[in-house]
């Protein structure tokens, strides 16, 4: 006797690149997704040829490929949460904007991915202005590293205090609903500290240090978690406190791979057995 069963579950798309490495990008989101019982599609901007010692290559994705991808997706299966991570150009920034609008797309988390977490940019000026003009206001939350708000917010970022005030400057300036400034690129008791504000709230959010090099991927996973909570209903607060606590947990359980920087745990659970 066959026996049917149906699972409807939440789903969530993630927008970025490829790594070939499986450290970041797409394939740590939908891991991420996974983790959380969401099920993840996605649209890849585009390819990276990497591994744990860095990335050799990068090819864009055509911007009318991107755009297929996207509404293919959302046309059909329907989701609940989209967050974006490095979307490379200029053209392919603006488009994927419009999508969300054209769209309707609820629960946008933005990784305004522009510069690693050593420092160095990632995409070109006029890419920078279109991500703060034309997509960052249409999100729910964005989560720039400490590099990144220094860039969103024309601070120099040294101390807990200019990340608060960076968040705050960030929040007003682009009209996004919540900023979390990551402070995973700070120095000392500062490193792993986060910065929360929405325009009323400003909270500190602290997790234990784990000491690993293997922090490959921990900014995508960040923002597959909040947008996977999102995705099931949780309320944004709620979903970005249960994110950070995710990530520190993988990052717990990181898998020392490679030569270089690997990738933190997403499937710790089936590490522990």
């Amino acid at each position: 006797m066959n026996t049917e069963i149906n699972f409807r579950i939440p789903v969530a798309l993630t927008i970025g690149g490829s790594d070939s490495g499986g450290g970041a990008g797409i394939q740590a989101d939908l891991r991420t997704f996974a983790f959380h019982c969401v099920h993840g599609t996605s649209a890849i901007t585009c390819i990276t040829a990497q591994n744990t010692l860095g990335v050799n290559r990068v090819d864009a994705m055509p911007t009318e490929a991107v755009v297929a991808q996207i509404q293919a997706v959302v046309e059909d299966i329907g989701v609940q949460a989209v967050k974006t991570g490095m979307l490379l150009n200029q053209e392919i920034i603006f488009a994927v904007a419009q999508q969300v609008e054209a769209l309707q797309i609820d629960n946008l988390v933005v990784d305004p991915v522009m510069v690693s977490r050593t420092g160095a940019q990632l995409i070109d000026d006029d890419a920078v202005k279109t991500l703060c003009h034309a997509l960052i206001p249409k999100a729910v939350v964005i989560t720039p590293n400490r590099y990144e708000a220094q860039i969103l917010s024309g601070l120099q970022i040294n101390s807990l205090e200019d990340m608060q005030a960076a968040a705050e400057i960030i929040h007003k300036t682009l009209r996004t609903k919540a900023v979390l400034v990551k402070g995973g690129g700070m120095q000392g008791d500062l490193r792993g500290v986060d910065i929360w504000f929405d325009g009323d709230k400003l909270e500190v959010l602290t997790c234990q240090q784990v000491e690993t090099k293997n922090t490959h991927g921990t900014g995508c996973t960040l923002s597959a978690a909040i947008a996977a909570n999102l995705a099931k209903g949780k309320h944004l607060w709620q979903a970005v406190q249960e994110a950070k606590e995710y990530v520190t947990t993988a990052l717990t359980y990181a898998l020392d791979i490679g030569e270089g920087q690997g990738p933190v745990g997403h499937f710790f659970p089936l590490l522990r057995n």
